[in-house]
């Protein structure tokens, strides 16, 4: 009979250890499939500050999409996150002002200019009282992007030296849907 006993406790010890390989095993897989979304897909984000309001306020969580521009490159408007080249874990999120190759600059009245004309555009808040290195004209690139925030007279952008042009390879990628708050959710506007 104690044979009986034990074969009994050697096949709840087998079904125990298969029961925690299995388990093992499946959290492996899911550690390994959220670490290549978030690596690869797509990234969940906090907006600090008020840089690139009213489109995006403090506070606001986003999902980055980090796929698109292994496809198609950033377009002007597009809404970008980069990292801050002096502070490791730091990140910007600015909208694309000028694109490879342009030339821009900003006058002492505020205005934008791409390639010597004006840029039509609606996402300022309001005048740019300080143009930084963008007075003169500033010539990007083949690779570099000339990013602004929103909040033209509140943000750390492409017109300070600290921040510059960006170069294609530092953008993480685009600002894709407002998760928080669910006030706002939905997908963001770029164009």
């Amino acid at each position: 009979m104690e044979t009986g006993i034990v074969e009994t406790e050697e096949n709840k010890m087998k079904h125990l250890l298969k029961e925690i390989l299995s388990i093992s095993i499946y959290l492996l897989l899911v550690f390994c499939a959220a670490y290549l979304i978030v690596t690869y897909v797509g990234q969940r984000t906090q907006v600090s500050g008020s840089s690139m309001e009213t489109t995006l306020s403090d506070g606001d969580h986003l999902i980055v999409d980090k796929i698109s521009y292994r496809f198609e490159d950033p377009e002007r408007f597009d809404i970008i996150v980069f990292p801050y080249q002096y502070d490791t874990d730091t990140y910007y999120i600015k909208r694309i002002i000028g694109m490879p190759g342009e030339t821009v600059q900003i006058d002492e009245s505020g205005t934008i200019y791409v390639d010597g004309e004006a840029l039509e555009e609606a996402y300022g808040r309001e005048v740019i009282q300080s143009p930084g290195r963008a007075n003169n004209p500033i010539l990007l690139g083949d690779d570099e992007y000339f990013v602004m925030g929103d909040n033209r007279n509140n943000s750390s952008d492409s017109r300070d030296p600290s921040v510059g042009n960006i170069h294609r390879k530092d953008i993480i990628g685009r600002a894709f849907i407002r998760i928080w708050p669910s006030s706002k959710f939905g997908i963001l506007k770029h164009q």
